[in-house]
């Protein structure tokens, strides 16, 4: 019996010193306000917070700035890549952001926001990205990452606006155009795999 309860003690012990060496992975479970009170490793960043991009103005300019870095990066695709299956994506990515914007212009005008304006110049940080895509080695590779990450970010711009945006006609925009950013995720997801 005393055998048994060492064996067993031993057994716990041993499963709580592998469990104190395992990293536990605590990523998006901060709240709201734990994440907001946490200071950002770049105190320069401008990544919005939901919050901010709830409101209009702010949606407008990424989302439209996201339209523009895909029809760039797709035109520079279009002249760099020696795959006929990255440069058809590009092709469909130059048409469909084309449309978005187009349509993301027709539901500001359809809720009387004059005040709202779409990006026409890359901002900064989307102008580096697609400078450091020129210079990629293996540009396939490096553009098809692009896309995969560019349109998870709008993907989640789209679902949070869907959901808590300040514009009715904006929102139901949002709503809408979620679902093709998700095919165009998926589609360059399995481009990416597929790409040496």
């Amino acid at each position: 019996m005393t055998r048994s309860l060492l064996i067993a003690g031993a057994a716990i012990a041993a499963l709580s010193l592998a469990a104190c060496g395992q990293k536990t992975e605590t990523k998006g479970a901060a709240t709201p306000a734990e994440q907001a009170a946490t200071p950002d490793a770049n105190p320069a960043a401008t990544i919005a917070t939901p919050a901010d991009e709830a409101a209009a103005p702010v949606f407008v300019e990424k989302a439209s700035a996201s339209d523009l870095f895909e029809i760039e990066a797709a035109k520079l695709a279009q002249a760099t890549s020696k795959n006929a299956e990255v440069k058809k994506f590009a092709a469909d990515m130059i048409a469909a952001h084309t449309k978005s914007t187009a349509a993301l212009k027709k539901a500001i005008a359809d809720a009387n926001q004059t005040t709202l304006v779409l990006v026409t110049v890359l901002p900064a940080d989307l102008q580096a990205k697609l400078d450091d895509l020129k210079k990629a080695a293996n540009f396939d590779k490096a553009y098809l990452e692009n896309q995969v990450d560019a349109h998870q970010g709008a993907l989640n711009l789209m679902q949070r606006y869907a959901q808590d945006g300040d514009v009715p006609a904006i929102k139901a925009f949002a709503a809408s155009t979620a679902p093709t950013v998700q095919q165009h995720y998926d589609h360059a997801k399995t481009l990416r795999d597929a790409t040496k």
